[in-house]
């Protein structure tokens, strides 16, 4: 069977109509001797997307096909190629390069690489050509960007876990998250749902922290075993100084009572902020930190070994994504990313029906 010159995607032309997908043919970069080309047949809707193309990070390589919670199957593999099988169910996350050379790289933090390009919207050092994502037939990724995807997991289960999942794991491994923690997520939706899952799923005490109670009854279905909502008068006041970890989700900093949430943290514990909203941030000041000498950080995706770890633990503790699957299209694309930019989703949209728009 020959192997597809070049690939299909639904991309827009630019953030001035940022709904209006196309679906167009790509030159994908040229293939390598550690290349995987997999075709497509499921892809998570992540906030990041919509931040992309409708300029609320900045300029970006247009047109581009958005999408970096893939899931498909390895139908070419290159000559150098040992992680992959040809015909092995795979996935691919948010990062597709690093140099693997660095310091950061040989110590698993590929992630943290100075020369890290993104699957989609990165432009190819040696070709320029731009990277293309998940709205599309194929994608052609580097085997150490690609995971093998455990049976247990259905694609539409593990596609986010790619890049919401791993955005959550790796802080909470990283920082202690286990039997005899207690851990707070900030924040419940596509990354903090994942989080909540996978930090019960690591033994700790986990605590879902909300505006509103309006999720409460979910996140108590997801095995939280506590409830914050920040618009109740002294929410935070039973709970200073007990929380060993708290990582924040949360999409937008309007109206972030910092010192209030500050306040939950044990000496020394931290606070991880994981989430990249579109507007100012938050003013830090150092008495913030004083009251309990806590730490304050972030963290980007995470390493090869953490997402198969990651995966491996979702399948072993029947961990399942709360999904909604929407079935790929011009149409669906429109409406699918207007409700995610409106915070109208349960908790993650993840696409399917590739064959029908892309053929078999």
């Amino acid at each position: 069977m020959p192997y597809p010159e070049t690939f299909t995607g639904f991309q827009v032309n630019g953030p001035e109509t940022w709904t209006d997908f196309h679906k167009n043919e790509f030159q994908p970069k040229p293939f390598g001797d550690y290349d995987v080309d997999i075709k497509i047949e499921a892809c998570g809707v992540c906030g990041s997307d919509v931040h992309t193309i409708s300029g609320g990070w900045g300029k970006q390589h247009f047109p581009l096909a958005v999408g970096h919670e893939i899931i498909g199957t390895a139908i070419r593999v290159g000559p150098k190629v040992t992680l992959i099988k040809e015909g092995q169910r795979v996935g691919v996350g948010a990062q597709s390069y690093s140099c693997l050379d660095c310091r950061q790289c040989k110590n698993d933090n590929e992630t943290y690489c100075q020369k890290q390009l993104d699957t989609y919207g990165a432009k190819w050092p040696d070709t320029g050509i731009v990277s293309q994502g998940g709205y599309s037939s194929h994608v052609r990724t580097h085997e150490h960007w690609v995971f093998p995807i455990p049976e247990a997991l259905t694609s539409t289960v593990a596609a986010p876990m790619l890049c919401a999942g791993l955005t959550a794991y790796s802080p909470l491994v990283r920082n202690g998250c286990g039997p005899g923690k207690k851990v707070g997520i900030v924040g419940l939706g596509g990354i903090g749902h994942l989080g909540l899952l996978f930090a019960k799923a690591l033994g700790a005490e986990v605590w879902a922290i909300s505006r509103t109670h309006s999720k409460e009854a979910d996140a108590l279905a997801m095995g939280a075993d506590g409830f914050l909502a920040t618009s109740d008068k002294d929410w935070n006041v039973p709970h200073k100084m007990t929380f060993d970890l708290i990582v924040n989700t949360a999409n937008s900093f309007e109206g972030f009572d910092l010192d209030a949430y500050l306040s939950l943290l044990d000496v020394h514990a931290k606070w991880v902020s994981v989430g990249l909203p579109e507007d100012d941030g938050i003013k830090v000041r150092n008495q913030t930190f004083l009251s309990n000498g806590c730490f304050f950080g972030s963290s980007h995706l995470g390493s090869r070994k953490e997402v198969l770890a990651m995966l491996k633990l979702a399948a072993d503790k029947g961990i399942k994504t709360w999904v909604q699957e929407v079935k790929i299209s011009k149409e669906n694309l429109a409406e699918t990313l207007t409700k995610l930019h409106n915070n109208d989703v349960r908790y993650r949209y993840c696409l399917t029906g590739y064959e029908e728009q892309f053929g078999a």
